[in-house]
């Protein structure tokens, strides 16, 4: 097990991660005066371990996947908690994945002007990605987290038993955001690279757990808030996986987030940004998790929903490409150009397919 801290200016945020996490501090961080929010595969799945680790503490339900991830469900979980009676000095403990993170950490940040939050991530793509930070949302209007804010975890306990119940498409799902990371950090790469074939193996994800949440507490220490550019980074692939996401529907957000840095990918080599074997390299990380890259049609439809990246500025549409070992770069691009691109990447996708 290993714990280390996020120290920022404003807040503390501990991080415990390994096996056994759960059970040595989750009971004694959270206290009497907690309200739980969880999902509905969760609590079918850990019911009774979170009703005896945590004994008459109200448990909030939410729906699983990303459609309770709105305003209704967010004041639907505020509503609860003015009902039990709860004060400024509770706890709320969002025991989830990214989902249930997102809405229950946004709900603590409003609460009483804030209170404090505790997250127990249960999916690889939280454990690795979303627990960390501070940044909490909903979507709203069909844009993907536009109504959120930056409110720092307490703590954050990332245990890895909870990966042995995760089905192989959240496990695909976690190991987006893992590739990811692999892009921006050099030594994550090279780990990755050498156990490629060990993607599915559960040892080797809890092995590379904390490597992501290192690099995600260096980016965060230096950019807590977006504004200087370092945390952009962390969007990479994101630009248009999201896009993808919100149009097409129907994978997991970490693999829309492979499918978008491929597409990403493309137009860095096509512009002279990134070439050599690096790229190749990174293709192959890539499918070995979404095996088979999609070529869409109606991407410019698709592309519309980019209008509404929050990296935008100046009316431009912003993409973190990968440029070499651990370096990435801002490119920023007219929605023409965006579409013109994407169209060309899917048409590259296409005759790859065509010549094997």
């Amino acid at each position: 097990m290993k714990i280390t801290e996020i120290n920022l200016s404003s807040s503390k945020s501990v991080i415990y991660c390994g096996v056994g996490a759960f059970e040595k501090y989750a009971k004694q961080l959270i206290g009497t005066n907690a309200f739980i929010v969880t999902d509905s595969n969760i609590y079918k799945i850990y019911a009774k371990l979170i009703n005896e680790t945590f004994v008459s503490t109200p448990v909030y339900v939410i729906s699983a996947g990303e459609k309770s991830k709105n305003k209704k469900t967010l004041f639907n979980i505020l509503q609860a908690m003015l009902e039990h009676n709860l004060d400024r000095d509770c706890c709320v403990v969002a025991l989830g994945g990214g989902v249930v993170g997102d809405i229950a950490g946004f709900a603590a940040s409003m609460f009483m002007r804030g209170v404090k939050l505790i997250q127990i991530p249960t999916t690889l793509l939280a454990q690795v990605d979303s627990s960390v930070g501070g940044k909490t949302a909903i979507d709203f209007y069909g844009v993907k987290n536009s109504v959120g804010a930056f409110y720092q975890p307490f703590a954050v306990i990332a245990d890895s038993l909870f990966l042995k119940t995760l089905p192989v498409r959240e496990l695909r799902c976690g190991l987006g955001e893992i590739v990811k990371y692999g892009a921006l950090d050099k030594d994550i790469y090279n780990k990755l690279f050498e156990n490629i074939k060990n993607f599915s193996d559960i040892s080797f994800l809890q092995s590379i757990i904390f490597d992501c949440i290192a690099h995600k507490i260096e980016v965060v220490s230096a950019d807590e808030r977006d504004v200087n550019g370092v945390r952009k980074t962390l969007n990479a692939g994101h630009t248009t996986g999201h896009a993808f996401e919100l149009f097409y529907g129907r994978k997991s957000h970490g693999e829309y987030v492979l499918i978008g840095m491929y597409y990403e990918l493309l137009i860095a080599e096509r512009r002279g940004i990134c070439w050599g074997q690096y790229p190749e390299n990174l293709k192959k990380l890539i499918c070995a998790v979404v095996k088979k890259i999609p070529v869409y049609a109606d991407i410019n439809k698709a592309a519309i929903l980019a209008l509404h990246d929050k990296k935008n500025t100046e009316g431009l549409i912003s993409i973190i490409v990968p440029v070499s070992e651990g370096r990435v770069e801002e490119v920023k691009l007219s929605f023409e150009e965006y579409v013109k691109e994407l169209e060309y990447a899917a048409m590259e996708i296409q005759n790859s397919y065509e010549k094997s």
